[in-house]
């Protein structure tokens, strides 16, 4: 009994809704939520792997002892001088010798299946939505390209943490807008990932970016 007690206390509600807000904070309607589905740990954890090894340059070079410039000449005989044997003055033994087994240019990048990728996706944004880091707007533009804006849309909703602000298409006034702002970044709905949910603290979907991205998810 004290187990089944204890169970439904740590299981957290999961709202089959999710609330439209208006640019004040008011909320204005509801829709179907499409972020009520379950966690996949190691579905995220292949997924991020994936993103992060796909952001390594791999330009780390070192020189081999044919690579390295000089040591053409045999640097004494080899017997009689009591020394040891050498054959080069830029054997890797050699202080400006070449390197044994040093790291070369490389190319890190790979890929998973769509359908893996998104899976994550929806793990990241069905966690983000339990903790209440999900906010839907109905539309999500400013005026003018000022950095003022955006502050004060973040302040109306009561918002402190890093935003990820999703948007159907690009806009010019909000790029230029939040350009000096380290604690915010935008991003398509069509190229939105995982990675980029699980480094933002809140993520703003504008109605219609919620609705691209619902359709991207059900192919």
């Amino acid at each position: 009994m004290q187990k089944s007690k204890r169970q439904s206390k740590d299981k957290k509600d999961i709202s089959e809704t999710i609330a439209v807000y208006n640019n004040q904070g008011k909320k204005i309607e509801e829709l179907p939520s499409i972020f009520n589905g379950p966690l996949k740990p190691a579905v995220v954890s292949q997924a991020v792997t994936m993103y992060l090894a796909n952001q390594r340059h791999g330009l780390a070079s070192t020189k081999t002892i044919g690579e390295v410039s000089g040591g053409g000449k045999k640097p004494w005989k080899q017997k009689g001088t009591g020394r040891a044997r050498a054959g080069s003055i830029r054997s890797p033994l050699w202080r400006h010798g070449g390197v044994v087994f040093g790291p070369h240019p490389k190319d890190f990048h790979y890929t998973l299946s769509a359908k893996l990728r998104d899976a994550a996706l929806r793990s990241v944004l069905n966690e983000k939505n339990l903790n209440g880091d999900i906010l839907v707007l109905e539309k999500l533009e400013i005026a003018r390209p000022k950095t003022r804006e955006i502050k004060n849309l973040l302040e109306s909703l009561n918002i402190k943490a890093k935003t990820l602000l999703v948007l159907p298409k690009a806009d010019h006034n909000l790029k230029l807008a939040i350009k000096n702002m380290t604690d915010v970044e935008s991003v398509l709905a069509q190229g939105l990932n995982a990675l980029d949910c699980l480094k933002a603290g809140k993520i703003i979907f504008s109605k219609e970016s919620l609705e691209l991205l619902k359709k991207r998810l059900e192919k």
